[in-house]
């Protein structure tokens, strides 16, 4: 690879840092042809960008973005491959549907909307993150859940009423 390419490659990982909500560290060393190209083809399926990357360009393009990546430029040992996502737990959810079949990708390290997570050991929890929108979806419930029993309780406290109204009218 010429300075050139390396620039570019830099200048381009760059761009993808600056503009990355979520992004997980994984190592998918010793997968074969097959399992790669399952992994490809699952990551397409879950909307996941995955890229493999020199450790050198990636800790250069880390550097060179705004945003601040903290302790992930530690875990840059070995293969690393780059995944890129909207929601936060979907690199974590494939991860961890994919190990079911083989012991790789192992995560290095994350950053979900600018928290800093570390280790394989994270992957539960990254798991268990929720979305945004699922999040608004969460509190909407809970604003509408005292609404729907007063409305319930009145609805059924009139039917009540009316028949104890119903019954002494008739004695």
């Amino acid at each position: 690879m010429t300075k050139a390419q390396k620039a570019q490659e830099i200048k381009d990982l760059t761009e993808d840092l600056s503009s990355v909500k979520n992004l997980y560290l994984t190592d998918i060393a010793g997968l074969d042809a097959v399992q790669t190209t399952a992994l490809r083809r699952a990551c397409y399926r879950a909307n996941i960008k995955l890229s493999m990357v020199k450790n050198t360009l990636l800790a250069k393009a880390m550097e060179a973005s705004e945003t601040d990546f903290g302790e992930l430029q530690g875990v840059l040992k070995g293969n690393t491959s780059l995944m890129f996502s909207e929601a936060g737990s979907a690199p974590a959810k494939l991860i961890k549907n994919f190990r079911k079949k083989s012991d790789k990708p192992i995560l290095k390290g994350a950053f979900i909307e600018e928290a800093i997570y570390i280790g394989d050991d994270q992957i539960d929890l990254l798991e268990s993150i929720k979305s945004k929108e699922e999040l608004i979806g969460d509190v909407i419930a809970i604003l509408q859940s005292p609404a729907k029993n007063v409305i319930s309780a009145l609805q059924s406290g009139g039917t009540n009423l009316s028949g104890i109204i119903k019954t002494l009218s008739e004695r």
